[in-house]
């Protein structure tokens, strides 16, 4: 007989990301070859050089590319079988890489243009607490904005839609150390709320400042899983990464 008290247990121990045997094929060429992960909450970080697959993980999650087997789940939901839309209804918020913003709106008007598309405690309101500089910014368009802020703002949008995964694709790609630092602070606040964050990124170091756990990839295959640290001492995947 199954008790409350299992079915409870058995709930808490879903991962809010699994992806098991995913393989997906951009025509004869194998962009990804049989990948498992599993994100419970926090955050991880699949590192690899360009080209390697990070960015196809993150649209095979997110619906814009399809697979030819295995499976993706958000906290056991089936994912594959669902377009982009759907999935973004079902809690996967995306921020693809180059962010993608109009030049012309202001923040506050594409914060306020995503509003109530899922409910949830992320408001434009607790964008600005979590973002001050976006509060200062909030009448400037898109193009005023610097690299950083441009991120933070893609970041705020996807928030907007109170995701309960968030996906970063290179997002500290082309800022300065400064605004790196700035911009960890922000993904710690993020995850400190509930929001559980997948990044795919090429700088190993940055990844490992943020990540609980990191996941390296190299020509669509995972070749390590474990922390931070664990990665960065191992010379061998640390020179495979490095090319």
């Amino acid at each position: 007989m199954i008790l409350e008290k299992d079915m409870v247990d058995a709930r808490r121990t879903v991962p809010v990301l699994e992806v098991r045997g995913l393989d997906v094929y951009y025509g004869s060429s194998h962009a990804l070859q049989g990948v498992d992960l599993a994100l419970e909450s926090g955050v991880l970080s699949v590192v690899g050089r360009n080209g390697m697959g990070k960015t196809t993980l993150c649209k095979t999650i997110m619906g814009l590319v399809r697979a030819t087997g295995g499976s993706v789940r958000l906290s056991g939901e089936d994912l594959l079988s669902l377009q982009p839309a759907q999935v973004a209804r079902l809690g996967v918020g995306y921020v693809p890489q180059g962010r993608r913003l109009w030049r012309s709106l202001t923040v506050d008007e594409h914060l306020r243009m995503i509003a109530g598309k899922r409910r949830g405690g992320w408001t434009a309101e607790r964008i600005y607490d979590t973002f001050p500089r976006l509060a200062e910014r909030k009448s400037h368009g898109g193009a005023q904005l610097s690299g950083g802020e441009q991120q933070m703002l893609a970041i705020a949008r996807a928030l907007m839609t109170n995701p309960s995964l968030l996906l970063l694709d290179e997002p500290f790609e082309g800022l300065a150390p400064v605004v790196v630092t700035r911009f960890i602070e922000a993904v710690r606040a993020i995850k400190a709320l509930g929001v559980a964050v997948l990044i795919a990124e090429s700088h190993v170091q940055n990844a490992g400042r943020i990540a609980d756990r990191l996941y390296a990839i190299d020509r669509g295959e995972i070749i390590f899983a474990g922390r931070p640290a664990e990665l960065l001492g191992n010379a061998e995947v640390m020179k495979t990464l490095h090319g």
